[in-house]
C-alpha cells in the first residue's frame, strides 16, 4: 500500500529587539550562561512583567506580510507546566486571542512545484531557558540567557506533503523575516526552529492519521533527515499492525532517529488562564495601516524587477533575492559600475562558490562594493583574463576594505599579456614539443586545438590573451 505524508509545522522566530519581551534583558545572543537574566525574566517572586512594545510591532509586521488577519484586541495567557528550562513554571504565551489568524503563503519547491500554504495563527510568547547536557551525559546544567527572549509561533495547516515542501515553507519565512528585519533566522543559533507534526495515511484517504510531533528541529538537513525517519516508522508501524501513539518525540540528528519523549498534550494539560501581570492590548488601525505602507520590497518582487530592468535570468534573479543581504550587495554594486549581468556572473559564480566552500553566511560578507564594483571594471577590460581575474576575486573576498586592487596586480604581475611575438614563441615551442599531438590534429582530430590553447596559456603563467592565443595557434596550426 502507498501512503501520503500529511505534516503542519509550528516555527518558532525569535524577534530582534534588543531587549526581552517583558524586560529590560540584553537578547544578544551567547554570553556566559546565566549573565543575561535577572529577576523578572527568571520569575522571582514580586516582580511584574512590562510589556516591551518593540515586540508587537516586530510581530505584527510578520503578520501583514504572511496576509494574516490582525486581532485588534487580543491577550496574553499563562501556559502552565513544569520543566528544568521554565524557572517561573510557566509561559506567557497567547492561546485565545492570538494576535493574527487566517493567513497564507506562496511557496516554490526546488523541484518547480507552486503551491499556498495556509496560516492557522500567529502568537506571541516568551523563550524558555536551555538545558546544557554533560559529554558524559550524566549531568545537565540550566542557562536561563533565553528566558524571555522575544518569540512569534506560526502555526500552518496540514498542507505540507513532502520534505520539499517544509523545506521551501522555511526558506520563504527566513528570506521574508530578514527583509522585514524583524528576525535573523539564525537556525544555528536557535533563532528559528520547528515543530513538526506528522502523520501518514493511505493515498486516496482523506482521513488524516494520528500524528506526532518532532519538536525544535533547527537545520534544514535535520527536518529532511527527520521526516524521512518518521514517515517511514509510522509506516512500518501500521503495515504491521501496530497503532501511532500521539506523542511528542525528540530528534536525535547524531544518531538519526526520533526518541519519545512524552504522550501529547492538550490545552487543558497546560492549565491556561488569562495573564493577570498583563492587560489587555488592543492593536490600532494606525500601526496596522503604517506597517502596510512601510512593507519593504521583498524577494518575489526584487526577482521580477531583476528580470525586467537588468535581463539576467529568472532562476538567477531567484538566487540573489534569496537573501537581502546578496541582493544589496548586487544592487549597490550595480548602482555603482552599471553591469548587472557582470555582477551577476560573480555574484553566482563566485561568492555563492565561496561561501558555500568556507561555511560562510551571507550576512558575514565582507566585500565593499565600492571595491566589487572597481573589480568588475577591470574584470571586463583587456589587463586580466578570466582566470587570472577568478584569482584577484578570491584575494579581494577575503580581504579588508583597504585592499588595493591596482597593487595586487602589479605585485603579483597578473596583467594580460598581449605581445603577439612572445605568445607565437609561446606557441611553437609546445607544436615542437607534442610532436604526436600534431600528428593527431593532421589526421583530422581537431579536439586537440584546446591541449595546445590549454599549454600556451600554462607556458605564459595564464597571462596570454587568450582571444591571441587562439588566432595564433590556428595560425600556426594551418602552416603544418
Amino acid at each position: 500500500m502507498n501512503y501520503e505524508i500529511v505534516m503542519g509545522l509550528e516555527v518558532h522566530v525569535e524577534l530582534a529587539t534588543k531587549t526581552k519581551i517583558f524586560c529590560s534583558c540584553t537578547t544578544e545572543f551567547g554570553g556566559a550562561p546565566n549573565t543575561h537574566c535577572c529577576p523578572v525574566c527568571t520569575g522571582m517572586p514580586g516582580t511584574l512583567p512590562v510589556f516591551n512594545k518593540k515586540v508587537l510591532e516586530y510581530a505584527v509586521k510578520a503578520g501583514v506580510a504572511l496576509n494574516c488577519d490582525i486581532t485588534r484586541y487580543n491577550k496574553f495567557d499563562r501556559k502552565n507546566y513544569f520543566y528544568p528550562d521554565l524557572p517561573k513554571a510557566y509561559q506567557i504565551s497567547q492561546l485565545y486571542l492570538p494576535f493574527a489568524k487566517n493567513g497564507s503563503i506562496d511557496i516554490k519547491t526546488r523541484s518547480g512545484l507552486e503551491k499556498t500554504i495556509r496560516i492557522h495563527e500567529i502568537h506571541m510568547e516568551e523563550d524558555a531557558g536551555k538545558l546544557i547536557h554533560s559529554p558524559t551525559g550524566n549531568e545537565t546544567f540550566t542557562d536561563y540567557n533565553r528566558c524571555g527572549v522575544p518569540l512569534i509561533e506560526i502555526v500552518s495547516e496540514p498542507d505540507f506533503r513532502s520534505a520539499e515542501d517544509v523545506i521551501a515553507y522555511l526558506e520563504k519565512l527566513k528570506t521574508t523575516f530578514e527583509y522585514l528585519g524583524i528576525s535573523d533566522c539564525k537556525m544555528q543559533e536557535g533563532s528559528m526552529r520547528a515543530d513538526v507534526n506528522l502523520s501518514v495515511r493511505p493515498n486516496g484517504s482523506e482521513k488524516i492519521g494520528t500524528r506526532t510531533e518532532m519538536k525544535n528541529i533547527n537545520s534544514f538537513k535535520a527536518i529532511e533527515r527527520a521526516i524521512a525517519f518518521e514517515s517511514a516508522r509510522q509506516i512500518e508501524l501500521i503495515e504491521n499492525g501496530g497503532e501511532v501513539i500521539q506523542e511528542t518525540r525528540r530528534w536525535d540528528d547524531n544518531k538519526g532517529l526520533s526518541i519519545s519523549m512524552r504522550s501529547k498534550e492538550d490545552a487543558q494539560d497546560y492549565r491556561y488562564f488569562p495573564e493577570p501581570d498583563i492587560p489587555p492590548i488592543n492593536i490600532s488601525e494606525e500601526l496596522i495601516e503604517e506597517i502596510k505602507n512601510n512593507q519593504p520590497e521583498f524577494a518575489s518582487a526584487k526577482v521580477l524587477r531583476y528580470v525586467n530592468d537588468f535581463g539576467i535570468t529568472r532562476a538567477d534573479a531567484e538566487i540573489i533575492a534569496s537573501s537581502k543581504y546578496i541582493a544589496k550587495i548586487f544592487e549597490d554594486t550595480v548602482a555603482i559600475c552599471n553591469e548587472p549581468k557582470e555582477v551577476r556572473y560573480w555574484i553566482i559564480n563566485q561568492i555563492m562558490y565561496l561561501m558555500n566552500d568556507k561555511g560562510i553566511l551571507p550576512e558575514d560578507i565582507n566585500l565593499s562594493c565600492e571595491k566589487f564594483a572597481e573589480f568588475i571594471k577591470i574584470a571586463t577590460s583587456d589587463r586580466i583574463n578570466r582566470p587570472t581575474a577568478k584569482t584577484v576575486f578570491e584575494a579581494m573576498f577575503f580581504a579588508s576594505h583597504d585592499f588595493d586592487l591596482e597593487k595586487y596586480i602589479k605585485d603579483n604581475g597578473l596583467e594580460q599579456v598581449d605581445d603577439t611575438d612572445s605568445i607565437r614563441e609561446a606557441v611553437l615551442g609546445v607544436l615542437s614539443a607534442n610532436p604526436n599531438t600534431v600528428k593527431q590534429y593532421k589526421n583530422g582530430q581537431t579536439k586537440v586545438v584546446g591541449f595546445f590553447v590549454g599549454q600556451v596559456m600554462k607556458a605564459t603563467q595564464g597571462k596570454a590573451k587568450p582571444d591571441t592565443v587562439n588566432k595564433i595557434v590556428a595560425e600556426e596550426l594551418a602552416k603544418l
